[in-house]
């Protein structure tokens, strides 16, 4: 019984491949929009494609078009290919704005972009331009059914900016604590990630390791620059120490504020 079960599964599946194969080469451009569809249907989204590309010029015009210009479209975002998929879907919104498909086709070309941005270490460029597609997407159809996940998408694209943003920050304190030169560098990257985040998750962190900058940059000054940047770390201590009174960081925090204010002090004997 078994030996009958894996022949007939042997010979469906050549003729299924035989018929694959017959439609790629027929002339018949309606026979490959029939395979191709039902190919599509059943989630072969590679074979239905490749189908689909060879009869995309012999529809234009026709009644069919519109499906089969979706479908070729989709199956790009179904395979994963991202680049195509943003393009051809945004194509397809373009051409047939009052289709019933040209809202979600809209949302996956946005959403493709997604997809295509990467890790927060790496350059953002596709990052900020899945933002802007995605943010295109909301204003054009803010009563979409997609709203929701679009905002998402977009809440987390923003978190991966800001992320990138504040590791930079960061990272010139960690350089500081080796080259005393780049304790301002670190102080102005975290004042700028701050006037461009004002909402950021990594607030806290981002006024601690402000402080610490400029903390190390006034008790390592030279005596002409000493009382103007053991006055501005003050200034930064006193911003944290209102805003996270119950900070993880206060204990190290009060003792820079202690030690800031006895060398001020000592300066002014």
């Amino acid at each position: 019984m078994k030996k009958f079960f894996y022949l007939l599964l042997i010979v469906i599946t050549f003729s299924s491949c035989s018929e694959y194969q017959k439609a790629l080469k027929s002339e018949d451009i309606a026979v490959k929009f029939k395979l191709g569809t039902e190919l599509y249907d059943a989630g072969k989204y590679g074979k239905a494609n490749r189908l689909f590309a060879q009869i995309v010029p012999g529809y234009r015009g026709k009644p069919q078009a519109e499906k089969l210009m979706f479908m070729y479209a989709n199956s790009f975002y179904m395979m994963k290919d991202y680049y195509l998929a943003a393009y051809q879907l945004e194509r397809f919104e373009d051409a047939y704005s009052n289709s019933e498909k040209a809202e979600e086709a809209l949302f996956l070309s946005a959403k493709s972009y997604y997809q295509l941005s990467p890790i927060y270490s790496k350059e953002q460029k596709e990052t900020i331009q899945a933002i802007e597609k995605l943010q295109l997407f909301i204003n054009k159809y803010p009563e979409s059914q997609y709203l929701a996940d679009a905002n998402a998408l977009i809440k987390e694209l923003d978190y991966k900016l800001e992320k990138k943003a504040f590791e930079i920050a960061k990272q010139y304190n960690k350089i500081a604590n080796f080259e005393s030169a780049d304790y301002e560098a670190s102080i102005k990257s975290f004042d700028l990630f701050l006037l461009e985040y004002p909402g950021t998750s990594f607030r806290e962190e981002a006024m601690y390791y402000r402080l610490d900058s400029a903390y190390n940059l006034a008790v390592n000054s030279i005596k002409l620059k000493k009382e103007a940047r053991l006055n501005s770390a003050i200034a930064y201590y006193n911003s944290f120490a209102k805003a996270y009174p119950n900070s993880k960081h206060k204990d190290i925090a009060d003792a820079m504020n202690v030690e800031l204010t006895a060398q001020l002090a000592q300066l002014n004997i």
